[in-house]
Parts: C-alpha cells; structure tokens; sequence
C-alpha cells in the first residue's frame, strides 16, 4: 500500500509518524486551551508565514490553487471557530452581555466552512480522474505521479454525502469551564462517531487518490489526531480539533514541503490501481450506510436534519451535550 524511501527503515519512519502524531495532538491540545495560543498560531503566524511564502521561500512552497486553498479554508475556520468559541460584549442600549456563540446566524459558518473544504476535495478528485485516467503520470510540480480512474469518480460521490450527512448544524454550543478542562471547546453533539468515520474514509480516499506521496502523513497521521482527541479527552469537538490540526498541518507543509516530498521519511503509495479501487470502495459504501441511516432517522423521527437536531436520542449525543454551558 506504501513505499517507503531508499535506506529507510520502517522502524525509523514509524519513529517520525508517530512523531509527527504525537506534535499535531499536543500542539491542538495548547491552542485548544490557550485563548492566546489559539490567536497567535491561527491569526499571526499564518500573516506572518504568508509573507514568508510569497517572498524568502517563494521558489520552494506550494502555490497551485489547491493547496493555498486548503491552507486558506483551514485557517479561516481555525479563526472563525476561535470567534465563536471567545467574542462576547454588552448590547450598548439593554446593557446585557451577548455571545457571539448564541447568535443563530454564525453556527451556519461551522458546517459551511466543512463543505467548502470536502468540496475543494471533490473537486480534485474528479480534476485528477478526468485529467490523468488511466495513466501514471509525474504532475506539472513534480512532486509525485498519480493516476486517474473510477476510482476517484466514486470518491468523490463519497465526498458529497458526506456533506449531505452534516446535520445539527443549529444544536452547536459551547463547552462548560471546569477544573479540568477550561478550553471553552465548540462541541456539535449531533456530529457523532458515524459521521467522523465516514469521513476519515472518505479523506484518507481522496488523499490516497489526489496526494499519494503525501497521504502516509496528512492521510494518516493528520486524519488520526482529530479523531483521537474527539474520542477521548475532547469529546464533542472533533470539527474544531479538524481544522486546528489541518491549519497547523498545512502551514508546516507549506513552509517545508521537502520534509514529505523528498528524503529518507519521503513515503509513497504504490499506485495500485486495486487498492485505489478497494480504497474508494470503502469510503463510499461507509458514506452510503451513514446516508442511509441519516434518512432513515429522519423519516423515523420526523425531525428535520438541518433545522434541528437529529440524533438527539442517542446515549452519544446525550454524552456531548451535557458537558454544554
């Protein structure tokens, strides 16, 4: 399924993916807790590092649409996520304090912001299906060689419902401080395990599909830290741990693209078109079943995905929203 570089040893590219795991995890954990870690990594280092790109390492970084648009999209959300989770003020003629959290309008950026990025997704692989079908071929940047076939038509339908399984978008809200966790974290109770897999398939698909020489680390290992938080110490939160450690991720991949396209920790796939196949395969029937259940609640319940809550009687729900303010 992988290659890894000549004179490389797994052991030792193990020793740097768990590395690179281990620093995304604790790095979300910081700024997830830190009102001003979060300012500083998703506000000024990216003005910052955007000088840096287009100037000192201009003939090095990334400057296709694709990965600008994901490093931009990622850290958009990253912004507007802080927004939500932290500006307050006091309505200056009823002298009552307001959040910008129970502003009904703003929780439609969360699954807006999500859309735009699996759509940026889909629109690659359906870009590299029809371009290089059934051909290896080296892309224009020389970065590595990809190969187009039904495989990414089926990802990409993966990726569509993936978006149309988004739901509960007006249930998100804000975690309650405590002695233990002060973070204030954007929780989205309806988001739940299901969905999460669905996705992780879906993603790992597209970059198997679209990034072959990058997916060992931002298919696996950035795919990986989100979840884990999301399941263990962050529960509820998994949308905003995503786009913290896909910020962080981008930022350090645009600022040293060499680390994942060349050297001894360089990791490939192998470009079977069988697994590309089986892969795809996967990630659509995952996100076929999800689709289907979400229907099947629907008409059940009678409740209407979108305006509401959907999931609002499953114990995993009821574990995420008690922990709201």
């Amino acid at each position: 399924m992988f290659s890894f570089a000549e004179g490389a040893s797994s052991f030792s590219v193990w020793l740097v993916w768990i590395g690179i795991f281990a620093a995304l995890f604790i790095l979300n954990e910081i700024t997830r807790r830190s009102t001003i870690a979060g300012f500083l990594a998703f506000v000024v280092a990216p003005a910052v590092l955007t000088v840096l790109w287009f100037t000192v390492f201009k003939d090095t970084t990334y400057t296709d649409w694709f990965h600008l648009a994901k490093v931009y999209s990622a850290t958009a959300g990253c912004i507007g996520f802080w927004c939500i989770r932290h500006v307050k003020g006091k309505d200056k003629t009823t002298g009552k304090e307001w959040k910008l959290s129970e502003k009904k309008w703003i929780l439609c950026f969360p699954p807006l912001i999500l859309a735009i990025n699996i759509c940026e997704a889909v629109a690659r692989d359906i870009e590299v299906g029809g371009t290089y079908w059934d051909k290896l071929t080296m892309l224009p940047d020389g970065s590595m060689s990809v190969i187009g076939g039904p495989w990414n038509y089926m990802n990409a339908i993966a990726g569509i419902l993936n978006i149309i399984t988004i739901t509960g978008w007006f249930g998100i809200v804000i975690r309650k401080k405590t002695k233990k966790d002060t973070s204030m974290d954007m929780l989205w109770p309806d988001m739940l395990w299901f969905w999460i897999v669905a996705y992780d398939l879906w993603n790992f698909a597209y970059t198997y599909n679209c990034l072959p020489g990058h997916a060992w680390y931002c298919g696996f290992a950035l795919l990986l830290a989100p979840t884990a938080c999301a399941f263990t110490i962050g529960k509820g939160a998994w949308l905003q741990h995503r786009a913290q450690t896909l910020a962080i991720w981008c930022m350090f991949a645009q600022t040293v693209p060499s680390f994942i396209d060349e050297g001894k920790y360089a990791v490939a796939s192998v470009n079977n078109t069988n697994i590309l196949f089986v892969v795809s395969l996967i990630a659509l029937l995952a996100n076929v079943i999800v689709f289907g259940y979400m229907v099947f609640k629907a008409i059940k319940t009678k409740r209407n995905p979108y305006t509401g809550e959907l999931y609002v009687d499953l114990a995993k729900y009821q574990e995420v929203k008690v922990m709201a303010e």
